[in-house]
């Protein structure tokens, strides 16, 4: 699943203008992703436990806004900030939660390396299937730092998102795991059109990296809450 010539985040932009309906259910989350409904109820129900005290959420490549909808349940008066490539994203994911009776007090479109975050602002930062569009480890290391920097003390940050193994043999055999998702779900020539969406558009990491690249930035405590094939979720405490 490589490809030489990825895809610019103009491009990027372009293609989350136009599947925005494709990021928008609640519920299930999006089913090109494995256990993507069993890990939204887990981060819910983990930032609630964790991070009780949360006052400000800044929501990293918010897509429809699913994941500030399900904080917003145990937080109704939590103020988000939202942050995503597409502005169609960004109108969703608001409209969304207003409907919800949720406060969005930023809105902002860009790139998370090109944003400027506030410092020590935010109790919880969560980035859903977004930061493997990162292309090289030193952008890791630099958002990682930049994430650090906006959360304030105790505060989390929760990562779901597409890795990769370092060993070529286990990398193999995850990818033939998720082939075999994807054709379950939609048949071989969804399973074909993902992995090629995949190949141009994703560069993701592994999740060893992730941890090494969070440490780094300060992170006290880091941890994986629950990882399966090529899909990870973990978890940054400062």
């Amino acid at each position: 699943m490589d490809c030489h010539e990825k895809s610019t985040p103009e491009e990027l932009k372009e293609q989350f203008n136009r599947d925005v309906e494709n990021y928008v259910d609640l519920e299930t989350g999006q089913t090109t992703t494995m256990d993507s409904q069993l890990v939204i109820d887990l981060i819910e129900r983990s930032i609630t436990a964790t991070t009780p005290q949360a006052q400000s959420m800044c929501d990293i490549g918010c897509g429809g806004g699913n994941f500030a909808l399900r904080v917003l349940k145990n937080f109704p008066n939590i103020e988000i900030s939202l942050l995503d490539i597409s502005p169609n994203m960004l109108h969703r994911a608001e409209e969304r939660i207003t409907k919800m009776g949720g406060k969005v007090v930023q809105k902002t479109e860009g790139d998370i390396r090109d944003v400027v975050l506030p410092q020590e602002a935010f109790d919880i930062i969560t980035a859903a299937a977004v930061l493997h569009h990162l292309r090289t480890q030193s952008e890791w290391h630099l958002v990682m730092e930049k994430i650090y920097r906006a959360l304030k003390p105790g505060g989390t940050f929760w990562i779901w998102d597409l890795v990769k193994y370092e060993n070529p043999q286990l990398q193999q055999i995850q990818e033939k795991r998720y082939e075999e998702y994807l054709i379950q779900q939609d048949g071989e020539a969804f399973q074909k059109h993902i992995f090629a969406r995949i190949a141009k558009a994703d560069t993701p990491e592994s999740s060893s990296f992730i941890f090494q690249a969070m440490l780094r930035a300060g992170f006290l405590q880091v941890d994986i809450i629950h990882k399966n094939a090529l899909f990870c979720a973990i978890y940054g405490k400062k």
